[in-house]
């Protein structure tokens, strides 16, 4: 039998994979000296944690409840595509003291490298939850580093300006002039054009420049001991660099707390504005910064089909630009056509949104991302051996990549339905040219096509690029 957790016992953590089923001994959060009943009472236990935990649970799992096999009571976690780390409350104790660490199933170059490679267009997202218990180790310190970056940078963007007392020497009388410097100092030194005013001007918000300022410069400090872990930190000093180059002008100040009071608020913020400030205080509250604090680190999450999506748009990007083609994405609102329902308050769905549309001028390829397993499910069974359930899935997806052909009208069209799969998967099937399947749909004035392929997120980009355009030419060649 598996033994229980003593009170003196580390921080128990439930490590499992995204689209999975983890089981965990229930037996685990007993805590003390084990009676005889003991899996009643970690029976207990875990029903009392289910309930306790149930909406973070939610954000992670799609389903979650308590097993027995006859012998031992389990908790059963079945993941959803979002991975990352959240804190669990422990029945016993009543605190945070359980972490959930959910990875990528499939294998990647790291979340670093990744997020460094896809320019940043997506990064992990900070929960509202209590620190992890102990987990800074598990969490990299440049995690925290990669959102506030990237929200300084957007609160830079949408930057409000207001008017603001100056005081300066202008050539002519501006708003409240000092009458009296101007005739004791400016009149005798035959200075008349220089007349000492002061009046409102609208400027930048320079107090809340100089506490992005101080963010930035200690968000650099804590970059430059990390550059061991990667060439992707690099990457990050590089864009803090940028960043600390647009407040130069204003010195670096943390701020007060009548300051944070003030900005708080302020009616009408963005959220943009409300994050960039969430991000300030982080920051200078030390809270996980690597080498500055040794506090506990933030719970965040990443959706992996955003991140897939993402990962395609940078092949697709690289691609397009081999091809003479432009590129819009569905990430920036480029995609979008609307459904024009008559009447227009009835129907269902609003608008068609393709992930990504590549143009040339002869044809339109349109590629949908799938975070899903049936490229190796096919591969691993076959089609006619999968179950129902992936194949009807399966069918949804062409269905929906199909209904993304009519958008557009050009003499060739091709929606490609792109998979994830493991790096030994794409291998092997580059060595039996299978890497993609391609049809034809007999249509009228024009050729429509579909292609099914896969693309690990460990390959390097610019091997998948090539892999992209070989395949593209190659349909093309063969119409």
């Amino acid at each position: 039998m598996i033994r229980p957790l003593t009170t003196a016992a580390k921080p128990l953590y439930v490590y499992g994979e995204d689209s999975s089923t983890v089981r965990v001994p229930a037996v685990q959060l007993v805590q003390g000296v084990p009676g005889r009943a003991v899996e009643g009472q970690a029976a207990r236990l875990a029903h009392q944690f289910l309930r306790q935990n149930e909406g973070v649970l939610h954000t992670f799992c799609a389903d979650a409840n308590v097993d027995f096999d006859g012998n031992d009571v389990y908790l059963s976690f079945v993941t959803n595509t979002r991975v990352g780390a959240v804190p669990l409350l422990s029945p016993t104790s009543g605190r945070p003291d359980i972490g959930l660490v959910v990875r990528p199933r499939f294998e990647w170059l790291g979340i670093g490298a990744m997020l460094g490679e896809m320019g940043w267009r997506v990064v992990p997202q900070p929960l509202k939850l209590p620190l992890l218990p102990g987990s800074e180790r598990r969490i990299p310190p440049w995690v925290l580093s990669t959102i506030v970056l990237a929200r300084m940078q957007a609160l830079l963007d949408r930057l409000e300006r207001r008017f603001e007392m100056t005081s300066d020497v202008t050539a002519v009388p501006r708003g409240t002039v000092d009458w009296q410097r101007y005739a004791t100092v400016q009149m005798p030194r035959l200075r008349m054009l220089e007349v000492p005013s002061r009046f409102p001007d609208l400027l930048d918000n320079r107090e809340l420049k100089a506490a992005i300022h101080f963010t930035l410069r200690k968000q650099q400090s804590s970059l430059e001991t990390q550059r061991n872990a990667g060439p992707f930190v690099a990457q990050l000093v590089v864009l803090c660099q940028l960043l600390i180059d647009k407040v130069r002008s204003v010195h670096p100040k943390p701020p007060t707390g009548a300051q944070y009071q003030a900005w708080n608020r302020q009616p009408l913020s963005t959220d943009a504005f409300r994050q960039g400030i969430e991000a300030i205080e982080w920051t200078a509250d030390d809270r996980g910064l690597a080498g500055i604090a040794d506090l506990n680190g933030l719970p965040w999450m990443l959706s992996m089909e955003e991140f897939f999506e993402a990962w395609l748009e940078v092949i697709v990007a690289k691609a397009a630009h081999h091809l003479g083609g432009t590129l819009k994405a569905g990430r920036r609102h480029e995609t979008t056509v609307p459904l024009q329902w008559s009447p227009p308050y009835r129907g269902s769905q609003r608008s068609l949104v393709p992930d990504l549309i590549l143009e040339t001028s002869t044809e339109t390829i349109i590629f949908d991302a799938k975070y899903k397993r049936h490229w190796e499910e096919l591969q691993a069974t076959g089609w006619w051996r999968l179950n129902e359930q992936i194949q009807e899935q399966h069918r949804q997806d062409l269905l929906q990549v199909l209904a993304y052909s009519t958008v557009k009208n050009a003499a060739r069209i091709v929606s490609c339905l792109v998979y994830p799969c493991s790096f030994a998967t794409w291998e092997s099937l580059q060595r039996r040219n299978r890497e993609y399947y391609h049809a034809r749909i007999p249509v009228a004035d024009r050729h429509v096509e579909v292609m099914l392929t896969a693309l690990p997120m460990s390959a390097n980009s610019a091997e998948a690029t090539q892999f992209v355009v070989d395949m593209l030419t190659a349909t093309r060649d063969r119409m």
